[in-house]
């Protein structure tokens, strides 16, 4: 890791041209305004140069209008990345940050033709198996559990300890995992998603994952992983567990950004000075539309590989170059100008379209709505510990994700507590929050070991919700 201050997976070296000229989608310049990038950007026309991790080129597009022209056909623009020379040819540091999120799986996310609608005919038809009355039941037993832990306190970490676990946890119950995989899994899947030590994090979420597959052909249950076994399609180990990662990664990024923004953005409007949003009766529906519309979680993704050389207006798209599209960039089109006024709810692309539009929509934004009153309906006299012009944002190429969302409210008695079990220890972050509101573990008096006696394994987040929530 970088020891520089500040420094994160996707800095650039000291010296490097990126800190002169932004054509970088992952510093802090980029993570803190965004949409003043993508202007410069559309100065190249439809299309843009970009890098997305250093050593790593591709292209991005930032109109509505070509984003769906590539988006929507298949035939020119196709998903599989082993069709990127410059990973096939050893250009591409193989150590990249990037590389979890681009690189070849046989899933549904990075096939086309056939094999796509195999694949993605066993992952809709499962997720339709999932029962909406249950699902809303599942997050809020979760957010109970996760609310428990800081409610005492009176002041939390939105998006570390309740925004990004919620998620996480929430899909160990719909993939049907035990304690120990489960706990894995939420950690390797966090690492990947924050850039840290990707090549093991890896490693070990394909280990656990494939150790779920193994469990559930001996004994199938009511869950997506049993449900994909079942499936006709009759997927392989391989591809049962990248359907998983798929669904995970579709999943858990997404979900806790829109969570995290969709908050910001409701208890914000209660600032002193800021516009009544949440005051004047804004819903939470519309608060995640408003999302979706102007911080889309997942801004800048849907990489494609174009078969040959395309003139787009102007612009040239090489063969077997990564092409990205950014929603955020296509949404603030100037052209959409009508559209968002309105903020219709057909025009934004964060949902994507074409053949891998995304297959959860109706689940996804559930959860979201779920989670949102849930937090809200407990804890009613939160508000934001910092102003909301200070909060900060977390570089990368690829989201648009919170560092942080501290926040204040009235301490009250947790409703739901397990004699004996202790839940871990909150992850350090990078945020820099005002002292009266970091979120550190409680502190705990020494103990003393005998030297032959063996240290007790540490549970993790899943393990310990069982423990409450026998399920």
């Amino acid at each position: 890791m970088d020891p520089s201050p500040g420094a994160t997976p996707y800095s650039p070296p000291a010296g490097c041209p990126a800190h002169q000229q932004q054509t970088s989608l992952y510093g802090p310049e980029f993570a803190a305004d965004p949409h003043r990038v993508y202007d410069t950007f559309r100065t190249h026309g439809p299309a843009a140069p970009i890098e997305l991790a250093p050593g790593v080129d591709a292209t991005l597009i930032v109109q509505h209008e070509a984003a769906l022209r590539v988006l929507q056909n298949p035939a020119l623009f196709a998903r599989d990345s082993r069709r990127w020379a410059a990973l096939r040819e050893g250009a591409v540091p193989m150590d990249s940050p990037v590389l979890p999120m681009m690189v070849y799986r046989p899933n549904c996310l990075f096939t086309d033709g056939a094999e796509h609608l195999r694949l993605r005919k066993a992952v809709t038809e499962s997720l339709s198996r999932l029962n909406s009355s249950r699902l809303s039941r599942d997050v809020e037993r979760i957010a109970d559990y996760l609310i428990d832990q800081f409610i005492e306190r009176g002041t939390a970490d939105l998006l570390n300890e309740y925004a990004k676990l919620l998620p996480l946890l929430l899909f160990n119950q719909l993939f049907g995992c035990p304690g120990d995989i489960g706990d894995r899994l939420t950690r390797s899947m966090s690492a990947i998603f924050d850039g840290e030590d990707v090549l093991r994090a890896n490693a070990e979420l394909t280990e656990c994952l494939m150790e779920l597959v193994a469990i559930k052909r001996r004994q199938p249950g009511e869950d997506i992983t049993s449900w994909l076994i079942q499936h006709p399609a009759g997927l392989r180990d391989e591809e049962l567990k990248d359907q998983l990662v798929m669904l995970m990664g579709a999943g858990v990024e997404p979900e806790r950004n829109l969570i995290g923004n969709a908050l910001l953005l409701m208890l914000a409007g209660e600032q002193p000075g800021a516009p009544e949003r949440r005051g004047s009766g804004m819903l939470v529906e519309d608060a995640l539309d408003d999302v979706l519309w102007n911080n889309p979680p997942i801004a800048n993704y849907a990489t494609h590989y174009p078969v040959r050389d395309i003139e787009l207006d102007g612009v040239t798209l090489k063969a077997e170059t990564p092409v990205l599209i950014s929603f955020a960039a296509a949404n603030s089109d100037p052209s959409l100008t009508d559209a968002r006024q309105t903020l219709s709810k057909g025009a934004h692309l964060a949902w994507g379209a074409g053949p891998h539009v995304c297959p959860a929509k109706s689940p996804a934004t559930l959860i979201a709505l779920t989670a949102i009153e849930k937090i809200l309906n407990t804890v009613p006299d939160l508000s934001l510990a910092v102003p909301a012009s200070g909060v900060a944002w977390r570089p990368g190429p690829f989201h648009r994700a919170l560092v942080a969302l501290p926040v204040r409210f009235t301490p009250t008695a947790a409703r739901r507590a397990a004699a004996g079990v202790q839940p871990p220890a909150p992850a350090q972050t990078s945020a820099q929050l005002p002292d009266p509101y970091r979120t550190a573990a409680p502190a705990s008096a020494p103990t003393h070991r005998h030297a032959a006696e063996p240290a007790k394994k540490t549970k993790g987040w899943w393990s310990s919700f069982l423990d409450v929530f026998r399920v």
